[in-house]
């Protein structure tokens, strides 16, 4: 599959199948995200990663971290990741204000890589930040972003009807001419 299908083809499911992820893909879809740019090459980037049937204990600390709705269907996923940054810079100490903005290239190009191998990513804002910083053991300079939900997406019928609605609505994106512009805005 070329890139551009592949990206055009990424959705993120609720659904999924019951099918384990390979420590061979998950080595794949972090090496992916090693190689992320980021700013003064700082790689702010950090995962915590749970598999289901290979650390359930970890994986149940992390689930239990999300908000009840997401709770609900990120329990079928095979693996529970939870994407950080460091806020310092390693060698300098600075502040590292640009490190939101490099978890986001890394994960995208985790994605990317996790899509080319059939697996689905859903990105999970809602999780107590302050609980996962507790119950991670996550040093000051350590802060939790994001919650990756990982599996073999495809199968919204084993969802409650809410969620399942939710999942075989049409994709929508906005018009390209709607976040792309060649001028300066104009106040309103």
């Amino acid at each position: 599959m070329d890139i551009y299908e592949l990206i055009k083809s990424r959705r993120s499911p609720r659904g999924f199948f019951d099918k384990s992820i390979s420590e061979e893909e998950l080595s794949l879809m972090f090496d992916a995200a090693h190689w992320a740019a980021s700013s003064y090459n700082s790689q702010p980037w950090r995962f915590i990663y749970a598999d289901k049937e290979k650390n359930p204990e970890l994986y149940n600390l992390i689930l239990d971290l999300m908000v009840e709705f997401n709770k609900t269907w990120a329990k079928a996923t095979p693996v529970l990741i939870v994407a950080m940054i460091t806020t310092k810079h390693p060698k300098t100490g600075e502040t590292l204000s640009h490190a939101k903005y490099d978890l986001g290239l890394a994960v995208g190009n985790m994605t990317i890589m996790a899509q080319s191998l059939g697996i689905s990513l859903h990105n999970i804002g809602g999780f107590d930040q302050n609980k996962a910083r507790e119950v991670l053991n996550l040093p000051d300079k350590i802060e939790p972003i994001t919650i990756i939900a990982a599996g073999y997406g495809g199968l919204p019928g084993n969802l409650p009807l809410d969620i399942y609605k939710m999942e075989i609505m049409p994709r929508e994106r906005l018009e390209i001419n709607e976040i792309v512009f060649n001028k300066i805005f104009d106040k309103e």
